[in-house]
């Protein structure tokens, strides 16, 4: 079902972890093609190396498939790796990265945070 603006409801939208690093985003559509029309299939990749992350999203046409997809596949087993399939959440605009720089452990500035925290979140 779509919005008022046209787009696809976020209800829609699948989180899929756990991807095996050579699966192509059109195996990931060909797998959840079977629970219904496929909008978009995509796997997040690194920026500088082009390699896979191991998750991606998966959007489909309307919340029954979609939620037929997450009970199918979630578990299941894709290039030897057992999916972890669940209902994308939105991340909340204060935890989006934004700026420039190496975010990788082991990268820090020692002189200064440079707005990065070395360790956990605070819950203050």
């Amino acid at each position: 079902m779509n919005n008022r603006e046209g787009r696809p409801s976020e209800n829609n939208k699948i989180f899929v972890g756990n991807l095996p690093w050579k699966t192509t985003a059109e195996q990931l559509r060909e797998a959840f093609a079977a629970y219904g029309n496929v909008l978009s299939a995509n796997i997040v990749t690194d920026k500088e190396t082009g390699k896979s992350k191991g998750f991606g999203f998966v959007e489909m046409e309307d919340a029954t498939s979609a939620s037929n997809a997450i009970e199918g596949l979630n578990g299941k087993a894709m290039h030897d790796r057992n999916l972890r399939v669940s209902k994308a959440q939105e991340r909340d605009r204060s935890e989006q990265r934004g700026g420039s720089g190496d975010r990788r452990e082991g990268n820090r500035s020692y002189g200064s945070d440079n707005g990065y925290r070395s360790g956990p979140k605070s819950p203050f």
